[in-house]
């Protein structure tokens, strides 16, 4: 921030500008762009967790839960579950006010060494693995019409989605406005099909086909399941709903976040866990349970069924819904990466911007990078549980952190403020699902512990170690420099309006005046 900028704001008189004539007077800086309305908001959060989810996880639900019934009862939980926590994260978001979400979250109210372990495991395989997943669904889509007699070869999955990633890895890193347009238009395509499916499972339901979905069927047990079972479909369910927080991974860049965040959220949530409900409902009115279980493709199973010569129209839908799915993943975790080296907790070259089309190259790079390396690894689906369970971890701590955070700073101007019995509520849920688990898949469970604990050391040798021999500090800065050189990345600059207006992290006696001066 120059003088020249700074004087041309403390000449005018107090309060005879608008913050609209402020920006105008201010050259373009390198910066964030605030470019994510109320539409594009709901996008980020409904793109994010449809996406190839209800693809999956309504085999893996149905297979824990043991009957029919059971399972549509786990996929309307499991919505109520994430509205809960929604609430909650509405609060931290506008409370504190940073882009990347759980993590900033956790950084500010446990510290360093808390928030180092929730990046580290989401960098290391949540997004990762999560990203290839959707890719890999969205390969086996499309290339189902191609094969309609057998699975698609390895390779050409491996390759269709590594395309794919690049693909939408240049266009994240070319324009937000670009990427938000992509995503604003995939989510209406994934709704529709969604649609499509429930329209004609609500046809098959008024023609009575409901046998399955009759009390006495639906929850006729041919084994009774144990809790741990239960806690398990939770755990597929809770894959299928994972993106509701995303939205707070960029707060920083959507217009108004104190009045759209919490909106977007309210909006899309209930929409989200009414569609998956009667998409359940639909695939169950003309599936049996034995026909879902052995697929491997139920949108393409229920297509078969009931389209006809249209069939192709549901492969074609699924491949849209997930290459919606991958943008926004792709868009939401850069800003993690781009969050946590802003903290000094990665290299400090993902903290960087293009300094014309102000996008987070770097940290689109690594994320783009860090899924092929999954890919190439292997299977991916078996990793569902692990992702599920460090998703669930992370959002437990987040939860617990707003308890804390409201007896550590009571008097903290919060703009939404839940009542204390939604948080409880969601941690008494939380700490039975993970409890069951650990005593059902100790080892699954075991493996996510490990890779979250794991970065202890490196947080300790990377971050924590502050004086590193000076042949360590001259490679990171070259290789820094190089970076910046390829990527043409700059540090983003301050806003001088933020400066100037007051701290939105102000105590009760001097946040009102900080709001109405926003307002």
């Amino acid at each position: 921030m120059d003088g020249h900028d700074g004087s041309s704001i403390r000449s005018r008189p107090r309060g005879a500008a608008t913050e609209a004539e402020k920006r105008k007077q201010i050259p373009d800086r390198v910066t964030l762009k605030k470019e994510i309305g109320l539409l594009s908001a709901c996008t980020i959060i409904i793109g994010n967790i449809i996406g190839s989810g209800i693809f999956i996880s309504p085999k893996g639900v149905l297979e824990h839960s043991g009957s029919v019934g059971l399972a549509l009862v786990v996929w309307l939980l499991g919505g109520c579950i994430a509205a809960l926590g929604s609430l909650c994260y509405a609060e931290l978001g506008v409370t504190i006010p940073k882009s990347g979400g759980d993590y900033s979250y956790v950084t500010e109210i446990f510290g360093g060494l808390m928030g180092f372990l929730l990046l580290w495991s989401a960098v290391l395989i949540m997004y990762p693995t999560t990203l290839a997943v959707i890719a890999l669904t969205f390969s086996s889509y499309v290339l189902q019409p191609v094969f309609p007699n057998c699975v698609p070869p390895y390779m050409a999955t491996r390759m269709l989605s590594a395309t794919c990633l690049l693909l939408l890895t240049w266009v994240n890193c070319s324009s937000v406005r670009m990427a938000t347009r992509i995503q604003d238009v995939f989510t209406v395509g994934k709704l529709m099909a969604l649609g499509l499916i429930i329209v004609v499972g609500l046809v098959q339901i008024f023609n009575g086909n409901y046998e399955a979905l009759t009390p006495q069927v639906a929850f006729s047990l041919d084994r009774t399941p144990s809790v741990g079972q239960i806690a398990l479909a939770f755990l597929q369910a809770s894959f299928a709903f994972s993106g509701w927080n995303f939205l707070n991974y960029v707060t920083e860049e959507v217009v108004e976040p104190r009045r759209n965040l919490p909106r977007a959220i309210y909006i899309s949530i209930p929409l989200v866990t009414f569609v998956y409900t009667l998409t359940n409902i639909a695939y169950f009115s003309s599936m049996s349970p034995d026909e879902l279980l052995s697929s491997n493709a139920v949108a393409v199973t229920f297509g078969e069924k009931l389209l006809g010569m249209f069939s192709i129209i549901m492969p074609i839908s699924v491949a849209l819904s997930t290459f919606g799915g991958i943008n926004g993943y792709l868009f939401t975790s850069s800003r993690l990466c781009f969050s946590g080296a802003r903290e000094g907790h990665l290299p400090s070259l993902l903290a960087m911007i293009h300094y014309k089309k102000c996008t987070p190259i770097p940290a689109l790079l690594v994320c783009c990078i860090a899924t092929i390396v999954i890919l190439c690894i292997g299977e991916t689906h078996n990793l569902i549980n692990y992702v599920s369970f460090i998703n669930y971890l992370s959002y437990g701590v987040t939860i617990a952190g707003l308890l804390f955070y409201r007896w550590k700073k009571p008097n903290l101007y919060r703009p939404i403020k839940v009542n204390l019995l939604v948080p409880v509520c969601y941690l008494m849920f939380w700490a039975l699902l993970l409890g069951f688990s650990l005593y059902s898949e100790p080892v699954v469970c075991g493996v996510g512990l490990v890779i979250m604990l794991t970065g202890v050391p490196v947080y300790f040798l990377g971050v924590h170690w502050k004086e590193k021999p000076k042949c360590i500090s001259t490679f990171i800065e070259r290789a820094t420099y190089v970076g910046q050189r390829l990527c043409f990345v700059v540090f983003p600059q301050i806003d001088p309006i933020e400066i100037a207006n007051p701290s939105e992290w102000t105590d009760q006696s001097s946040g009102r005046s900080g709001v109405s001066a926003n307002s």
